[in-house]
């Protein structure tokens, strides 16, 4: 299993699919074939493991994958089917498949007479999933909530001035970042303030080869001037009337993962709904003082109603800090 997981990490980690692994192994144990899922449209882990091996080779043989076998006919046939007509006796998998119609593997599995162990090194395949999984159980893309602030929580100063908050080794690290997410969304209270560009830049200013698309959140209008007007993928508008729907139409189109960039209203709504699945906060070590907080109302009225957080991690990067978490109880 530890060895499907990584040939899953060989898939491409964003869009729709999952990133699977596969490995098939004869009866005393040694691999027959190993296959990985390389996008939408190619052939799943188990397929492309199966389609190494002659007619008749994995009969009697082990299939072992990070993913319950999908049950379901979408753009290529069900993997169940695939390991049953292969003559597969024995299956084992991580992780169940958490979706409505491609669930139900693993039953017609055993329906048919295959032994199937499920939860394999279960922990290891879910944190593998990441943000598909997310989306897969939610119907939503995996949302992520990033802000910069001053230790004494202020996003700008007095004036409304805010570059640079944090030093360029932080604003790299926001930029890899960007470029691994599916999308990256900011209000029209941003779009008009800051004119962002919505891009994800390299060190020396060079666009990475993977973008985010552009969503924006709100009613105004984008100005043709604006500056993300310009970037290398469509601008989608949504209308931040229902934010669940919205993610839910965001889902729809394909987008596993959110970077959410601001600004505070935004965010604070995010959080107020419970639909930040993690946070980045970078802290600066500066105090500016003033109204300009990093975050707005968020529906706490006493501390007993704090949201609280667990920590994943906190990184140094160059003055300032990193803390990256999640909410806690928030699997």
């Amino acid at each position: 299993m530890r060895h499907a997981i990584e040939l899953a990490h060989r898939g491409p980690s964003r869009g729709v699919n999952p990133q699977v692994g596969c490995v098939i192994l004869d009866p005393d144990g040694t691999i027959l074939a190993e296959g990985w899922h390389r996008g939408a449209g190619t052939a799943h882990a188990e397929t492309d493991a199966l389609s190494h091996l002659a007619p008749g080779a994995a009969t009697g043989a082990t299939a072992v994958v990070t993913l319950e076998p999908c049950n379901h006919t979408g753009r290529t046939g069900p993997c169940a089917q695939a390991l049953l007509d292969a003559g597969v006796s024995r299956v084992v998998y991580a992780v169940d498949d958490p979706g409505h119609h491609s669930s139900g593997g693993a039953e017609r599995l055993r329906q048919a007479g295959v032994d199937v162990v499920p939860g394999v090194l279960r922990s290891a395949g879910e944190t593998l999933l990441g943000s598909w999984l997310v989306a897969a159980r939610l119907n939503r893309p995996f949302v992520i909530a990033k802000w910069a602030q001053s230790f004494d929580g202020r996003a700008a100063a007095t004036d409304g001035s805010s570059q640079w908050v944090t030093g360029p080794d932080a604003r790299a690290d926001v930029h890899a970042r960007r470029a691994a997410a599916d999308a990256i969304g900011v209000g029209t209270g941003t779009v008009l303030a800051d004119d962002p560009a919505l891009t994800a830049r390299t060190a020396s200013g060079s666009l990475y080869p993977a973008q985010p698309i552009p969503v924006v959140f709100g009613h105004r209008e984008v100005p043709e001037s604006a500056a993300l007007r310009t970037h290398p993928r469509p601008v989608v508008r949504v209308t931040g009337d229902d934010l669940a729907a919205d993610l839910a139409g965001l889902r729809e189109r394909g987008i596993r993962s959110l970077f959410l960039e601001g600004g505070p209203t935004l965010i604070s709504r995010f959080i107020a709904l419970g639909l930040v699945d993690e946070y980045l906060i970078y802290l600066a070590p500066m105090l500016l003082g003033g109204e300009r907080t990093a975050l707005t109302d968020i529906g706490v009225g006493s501390i007993s109603d704090a949201r609280r957080l667990a920590v994943d991690g906190v990184h140094t990067l160059g003055d300032d800090l990193l803390v990256i978490a999640h909410p806690k109880g928030h699997a």
